[in-house]
């Protein structure tokens, strides 16, 4: 297993109550898998420095870092690239955390 992290954009299309539920779904994705979520990081609604479509000028970003196999992350961006709710995705691979030394 390989530790990632996914930069999710969500189109939220003006309705930011149906953040929790997209998270949960990214979550409920990433766990079929058979990947284990490790943190997410909720952050603002941020608006595009340069806008593609007039009708999406910004987006709701989510931070996820997880451990998954190498080659689920092919099947999850072929998953998120499907949905609609989804904008945009980003897969790096994270390093490993260091424990804190006091």
């Amino acid at each position: 297993m390989k530790r990632y992290e996914g930069l999710f954009i969500l189109n939220t299309a003006g309705r930011e109550e149906g953040v929790k539920e997209m998270i949960d779904k990214i979550s409920a994705e990433i766990t079929r898998l058979e990947g284990k979520i490790e943190t997410v990081q909720k952050m603002d609604r941020r608006p595009f420095s340069r806008v593609v479509k007039k009708a999406i000028n910004g987006g709701f970003y989510v931070n996820v870092i997880f451990e998954i196999k190498p080659e689920g992350i092919s099947q999850l961006t072929k998953a998120f690239g499907l949905n609609d709710e989804i904008y945009r995705v980003l897969f790096t691979v994270s390093p490993v955390a260091k424990p804190q030394v006091a």
